[in-house]
Order: structure tokens, then C-alpha cells, then sequence
């Protein structure tokens, strides 16, 4: 990947996950990612950029001002905006939040990697809840659930009971279990395939992004599974960020009004430019935008 970086943003402050909204909105002071260029390389498409960076490809595409099926030639250069807002600090340990698409890795309570990952479809939901990890393999035998032989089978697809190491497995080459039931960690043979939701609910990640978190990861590791479509933030330089995502799971259904509770309880609302709020919205494209209204004025400091 042959990125050049212009700005990232990330501010190593607490989290508040606030009463009344919980798994919808959460308010933040951290951000990750930023703007920087992309050099394509031969073979990438905006589904195969956007799996790796954490984009959707209409996003990309609206970015670059090109189409979404648009043929991408080596050499090309493209303006990248990957913002997304941390939604919680954990001391050690892994947090996935479902909408974002995103697993973060913390320890010693510092942010140390978030990787894109892929999720369940509507049909096969990835659950939430806490979990500890049971179990670190490579080269996993997947062995084909009854549930999922039957979907072979409806689809005229052959049914198979197991599926062994090599470039036919699912499972990619490493897999880290989980004490939730049947899911797990792991990589894939179709690395497009990742921010998206398209798994029987398990958690996907790239080759390369599995193959690292693989070396941090230990057994009995705790983490936990969160659903949180909307999140705002206030970093140390005083700028207001909102991150809109597309409620996939259908679990929630005014976003504008978990906004304005956010912004109300954390004393921003006179602070916000309500249009660009809409927009965000509007959008739900998955990027942190800057929502704020007057000059920026650094936390701690008053206007």
C-alpha cells in the first residue's frame, strides 16, 4: 500500500459512553485515520481499496469525483479520507463496534491498532456482548456448520462438511475463537470482501491485518462487541466531529435525535452547525466530519 500521509488526527483522551443512548450514540475525544494520497497499484479497484482503508467504494468514488464502477490504471493517484471516531477506551483488550466496521486493539489503555474488519449479513448477524478469546490456531479445518451446508445446498452450491488449510478455506490462515457462540476472528481468501457485511457472522480481516493482530492477541484476552451507528466527538483542539453509519441490523432509527441528545448533555449545541449535521446524516458514509460552527477553542479553555 503506497500511502502518503497529509494530516491524522488522534487525541488520547477518556471516552464517555452516555446514559440514555447506549449502543447508539457515544461521545468521544479520540479520532483515527485522516486525509492523505493513494497511489493505485495494478489490480486494485475501489472495493479492494476501500476493504483495505476502511472506505466505501461510493465513498471513494464521490472523493475522487470518478465513477463507482470507474477502471482504476496503476499509478493513479486518489484523495483519501479515513476518519473514524474511537468509541471507547478499554485498558487491554479488543472492541469491535458493528456499524463502524472497525476492531480496535487496545493495551496498557493506549489505542495501539483498529483494523477494517467484516461483518455479518442481516441474515447472519454478528452478535454483541463481551467475550473473552478461548483459542489462537492457524491453519484452521473449518467445518461447515449444518446451517450453512443447508444454504449450500438451497443454493445448488456443493455441500461440503469441512474444508481443509489452502486458498479454498474461508477461514484464511489464521483464526483466533471466542467464548461467543460459533464466532470468531480470522482471515480470509477473499480480502475484498472485508468492510462489508457479508459473513455468517463471524469477523473478518485482511491477510496481512489478522497475521499482526495474531502476535498481540493471548488466550483468555477480553474484548467486547458494541453497536453504535452514531458517535460525536470533541478533540483537544476544540473541533467537533460527527461519524454517521448506516444502521445495517435496523436497530436504531433517528440519528438527528441521538445527535442532539449527545451535543445537549455534553453542552455543544450552540457549538454545532446543525446543516452539516444534516448532511452527515444524510450521508451515513462511515467518515468523521467536522461539524462545528465557531472557531474551534481547545478543551479546557472557554470562548
Amino acid at each position: 500500500m503506497h500511502v502518503r500521509p497529509v494530516a491524522v488526527v488522534a487525541q488520547p483522551k477518556d471516552v464517555t459512553l452516555i446514559a440514555g443512548v447506549p449502543d447508539a450514540g457515544i461521545f468521544s475525544y479520540e479520532l483515527v485515520g485522516g486525509e492523505f494520497e493513494y497511489l493505485v497499484q495494478k489490480g486494485d479497484s475501489l472495493t479492494s481499496i476501500g476493504a483495505r482503508l476502511g472506505v466505501e467504494p461510493s465513498t471513494l468514488a464521490r472523493m475522487n469525483k470518478i465513477k463507482r464502477n470507474s477502471l482504476l490504471y496503476p499509478g493513479k493517484r486518489l484523495q483519501i479520507e479515513n476518519r473514524h471516531i474511537v468509541p471507547e477506551r478499554l485498558t487491554d483488550g479488543l472492541l469491535i463496534n458493528l456499524p463502524q466496521r472497525l476492531l480496535y486493539y487496545f493495551g496498557s489503555g493506549t489505542l495501539i491498532a483498529h483494523y477494517p474488519v467484516g461483518l455479518g449479513s442481516w441474515a447472519w448477524p454478528t452478535p454483541t456482548g463481551s467475550f473473552n478469546v478461548l483459542d489462537i490456531q492457524e491453519n484452521k479445518v473449518w467445518y461447515v456448520p449444518k446451517s450453512i451446508q443447508e444454504e449450500m445446498r438451497r443454493e445448488g452450491k456443493p455441500v461440503r462438511a469441512q474444508v481443509p488449510p489452502g486458498s479454498e478455506n474461508p477461514l484464511g490462515k489464521f483464526w483466533i475463537g471466542l467464548s461467543l457462540p460459533a464466532i470468531g476472528i480470522h482471515g480470509t481468501n477473499a480480502p475484498a470482501s472485508v468492510y462489508h457485511f457479508q459473513s455468517h457472522g463471524c469477523i473478518r480481516l485482511h491477510p496481512d491485518d489478522i497475521a499482526a493482530l495474531v502476535q498481540r492477541v493471548r488466550k483468555n484476552m477480553q474484548g467486547k462487541i458494541i453497536y453504535a451507528p452514531v458517535l460525536l466527538a470533541r478533540i483537544s483542539d476544540g473541533r467537533i466531529f460527527l461519524e454517521v453509519n448506516r444502521d445495517v441490523y435496523r436497530k436504531n432509527s433517528d440519528p438527528l435525535s441521538v445527535v442532539e441528545h449527545l451535543a445537549r448533555t455534553q453542552g455543544l449545541t450552540a457549538m454545532i452547525d446543525w446543516e452539516k449535521v444534516r448532511e452527515v446524516i444524510q450521508l451515513k458514509d462511515g467518515v468523521a466530519r467536522e461539524v462545528g460552527l465557531h472557531t474551534p477553542v481547545p478543551l479546557g479553555e472557554t470562548q
